[in-house]
C-alpha cells in the first residue's frame, strides 16, 4: 500500500512539474503608429514573438525588411513586462507590455510606436 501511494506522489510531482515548465508563446503582427516628428510608421510592419516561461520573458521582433531583434525580461506583478531593446544605429525601444490569461497585449515605443493585443499561438 505504501508503495502505491509513494509512486502515486512521485508521479503527481513529475507531472506538476512538467506542467509547470511548459512555455506559452504570444505573438502580433501589424502597422506602426507615428509618434511626435516622424511620418511613415503607418507603413512599417512588424512581427513581435514573445516566450514565457515561469517569470521569464524572451522577445523578438523584426520589422519587414530589417534585421530581427531581441529583448528579455523578468514577469513582474500582475504579469508586467518592461525591458528595453537595442535597435540599429544605436538606438533602443521601449518594451512595455502584460502577459495574462484574457489580456495580453505589447507595445514597443521608439521611432515608431507598434502596439497590440498579443495572441497566443
Amino acid at each position: 500500500m505504501l508503495r502505491v501511494i509513494a509512486a502515486g506522489t512521485l508521479v503527481a510531482v513529475l507531472f506538476a512539474s512538467v506542467a509547470h515548465s511548459e512555455s506559452a508563446v504570444y505573438t502580433w503582427t501589424g502597422y506602426g503608429v507615428n509618434p511626435p516628428g516622424s511620418g511613415k510608421c503607418p507603413t512599417y510592419k512588424m512581427t513581435i514573438d514573445v516566450t514565457v516561461d515561469g517569470a521569464d520573458v524572451k522577445g523578438r521582433f523584426q520589422q519587414d525588411g530589417r534585421p530581427e531583434r531581441n529583448f528579455q525580461a523578468t514577469l513582474g506583478n500582475n504579469g508586467a513586462i518592461k525591458t528595453t531593446a537595442v535597435v540599429g544605429g544605436g538606438g533602443k525601444m521601449d518594451v512595455i507590455g502584460q502577459i495574462k490569461e484574457s489580456d495580453s497585449k505589447i507595445k514597443l515605443d521608439g521611432y515608431c510606436i507598434f502596439e497590440g493585443k498579443l495572441v497566443k499561438k
